[in-house]
């Protein structure tokens, strides 16, 4: 079985990273979780790949996208694979 083409970097209780989940589920997207260090100055991992170290963030493989913030990410999502989801694809 291949990897997920979307890693999806979290902290653990986080809303913003929730509402991302619930997204990502229900469009029955596999993703690779990666939890990141719950100090801000301490999130380099995400800061190489965003520019930012605020979370949530994803990185499509599929699409080549990379982005933060829940808001994108959702809108980004939605226009990105709902539509699969409501063509029976």
């Amino acid at each position: 079985m291949s990897e997920p083409a979307i890693t999806f970097y979290r902290l653990q209780a986080c809303p913003f990273c929730e509402r991302v989940t619930r997204k990502l589920d229900e469009y029955d997207l596999d993703y690779r979780s990666r939890f990141v260090e719950p100090m801000h100055s301490d999130r380099d991992v995400v800061q190489r790949l965003t520019g930012k170290r605020t979370v949530p963030a994803i990185v499509d493989e599929s699409t080549g996208v990379t982005m933060s913030e829940s808001a994108n990410i959702v809108e980004y999502l939605d226009a990105t694979y709902g539509e699969r989801s409501k063509g029976g694809a």
